[in-house]
């Protein structure tokens, strides 16, 4: 049986050689990636497949799916910058997809295309739904997996240590995409599926205070609605499957943004029965 991880990032060469050539974040100068967020090195080993490959038979993953991580800040650019862009991914990526064997799959960035596992947006899509109405009908329409990934932040307040838009505006994006959804996203989209990132910023931990207002929780389990473990540990996860049940979960592990082996090694905890529904049956059923 295939293992899945169904929340990792690559940059392939086709997309890296635009962002050299921009003067504007997000743009690339020698080895230093610049976006609205902050400016830092980037290490390019880590988005060469074969790096990628033996870093996922270390970890006995044999499917990665990748998307274009929308922290880059590219919803923010004007339509024609951004789709450049999108399309230099998409472009890089299916010839990843093509060397890879079958080990790389992608999600299609703010787009439905054939030959992709679904589509990526970002949190905003979620929640200006009008504003992005016709590219959720297209997923609709196209029977199609929809992944929610938080949005770059703005940068840093003044007083604020670094990981605060990173551990606080990533997670309260996803809390209010999923909030969101719960509101009117099954009456948008019927049939679609869903798979928030990183545990839709620890949402689930809310649902209780819905009850204060009138909400039964038990209005919150939809089964097309899933939730990848990205960034989090066993304490998370627990209270997920104490929530939704281990079948609404997907291993996800946001590599190369951080190291996989933590959250993995959560997960696995749980035991074969569980580990299994998280990286195989259920990722394998979505991507079918």
């Amino acid at each position: 049986m295939t293992t899945f991880d169904l929340h990792q990032h690559l940059l392939p060469e086709p997309f890296l050689e635009a962002l050299r050539g921009r003067a504007d974040a997000p743009f690339i100068s020698g080895t230093v990636l610049t976006t609205q967020e902050s400016a830092g090195e980037l290490d390019l080993r880590v988005h060469d497949l074969e790096h990628r490959l033996a870093a996922l038979d270390r970890d006995e993953i044999e499917v990665a799916v990748v998307s274009l991580q929308t922290t880059l800040g590219l919803e923010s650019l004007e339509p024609s910058a951004r789709e450049e862009l999108e399309l230099a991914w998409v472009e890089g990526i299916r010839e990843v997809v093509r060397e890879s064997a079958g080990r790389i799959r992608a999600f299609a960035p703010g787009r439905v295309l054939d030959g992709f596992a679904g589509t990526s947006v970002g949190a905003s899509a979620l929640l200006e739904p009008e504003a992005n109405a016709s590219l959720l009908a297209a997923v609709e329409d196209a029977g199609g997996l929809l992944f929610v990934h938080p949005e770059a932040e703005d940068p840093v307040p003044p007083g604020r240590p670094p990981w605060w838009g990173w551990t606080i505006g990533y997670a309260g994006q996803m809390q209010r995409a999923y909030f969101a959804w719960l509101a009117d996203g099954r009456e948008r989209l019927p049939t679609a599926r869903v798979v928030f990132s990183i545990l839709a910023g620890g949402a689930p931990f809310l649902l209780e205070r819905l009850t204060h207002r009138g909400v039964e929780v038990r209005s919150a389990l939809d089964p097309g609605v899933f939730f990848d473990t990205a960034t989090h540990g066993r304490r998370a996860i627990e209270l997920c499957i104490e929530t939704f049940g281990a079948g609404q979960l997907v291993y996800g592990s946001d590599v190369p943004v951080v190291d996989a082996r933590s959250t993995l090694h959560a997960v696995r905890g749980f035991g074969e029965a569980v580990a299994r529904l998280l990286q195989i049956e259920t990722p394998g059923a979505l991507l079918r």
